[in-house]
């Protein structure tokens, strides 16, 4: 697949749904992570990430229009150890609950598929970090129907060790908008990741469509040390 720019990747339609970000910094010395949602209707909108310990989770953001939490109020990110997991629903806890048994991150997601919103059966888009004595790597995966098939779950994982320098895989849930939402197809995308952490952000957050663009989260870890930094941008403030 054609190496592309972050803003190139993100803005190829307006609507790429949630999507998660992951590579390495363009000096090599930051483990990189991004995830954002995005939103259609008023209760997808009525969102903010808040932090929540070394993670972060969803919120409403008027708690008066919240309609129906069941698919919209969740943890994106939870660290367990040296183990930074994201993900756009709640099989963030699926994965931590699981991993913290010694199951392996693709084992974990065995039990779980893509949501139940018909007719959109949207993908469920995990990915987890691994920081280890100097060393880093990262794994994608994708839960998703046959063709929109809900009778059947197509599972793909993508295991990345020793990732490059200033380069970074984007998965997302949607082709684009549409009705019924098209899935996402194919591999994780390769996007060239250049800048410090708010250049990274800004990049992200300017190149997500105006109307339906929601809430962005980033973290830089430093691969030598474990120690972070991170960015939250919310539309609703």
């Amino acid at each position: 697949m054609k190496l592309q720019t972050l803003h190139a990747a993100l803005s190829a339609t307006s609507y790429p749904g949630r999507g998660i970000v992951m590579g390495r910094s363009a000096d090599g010395a930051k483990a990189v992570a991004a995830y954002f949602i995005m939103g259609r209707s008023e209760n997808s909108r009525n969102r903010v990430f808040v932090r929540d310990g070394d993670g972060i989770r969803t919120q409403a953001f008027d708690p008066a229009k919240l309609t129906d939490p069941s698919l919209i109020i969740y943890a994106p990110v939870r660290v367990l150890g040296n183990k930074t997991i994201v993900t756009n629903g709640d099989q963030t806890d699926t994965i931590y609950q699981n991993m913290d048994n010694q199951q392996t991150f693709e084992h974990s997601l065995r039990c779980r598929e893509f949501e139940p919103d018909a007719p959109n059966y949207t993908p469920r888009i995990s990915g987890i970090m691994h920081i280890s004595g100097g060393e880093y790597n990262f794994a994608l995966s994708i839960l998703k129907s046959d063709a929109g098939d809900p009778a059947s779950c197509n599972r793909f994982t993508y295991a990345y060790s020793h990732p490059k320098a200033g380069v970074g895989r984007f998965i997302h849930t949607y082709q684009g908008d549409g009705n019924p939402l098209p899935s996402f197809e194919g591999e994780p995308e390769p996007v060239i990741i250049d800048g410090s952490l708010d250049q990274v952000t800004d990049t992200i957050w300017n190149a997500l469509d105006a109307d339906n663009k929601v809430s962005l989260f980033v973290r830089f870890i430093d691969i030598a040390t474990g120690t972070y930094e991170d960015r939250i941008v919310n539309k609703n403030e």
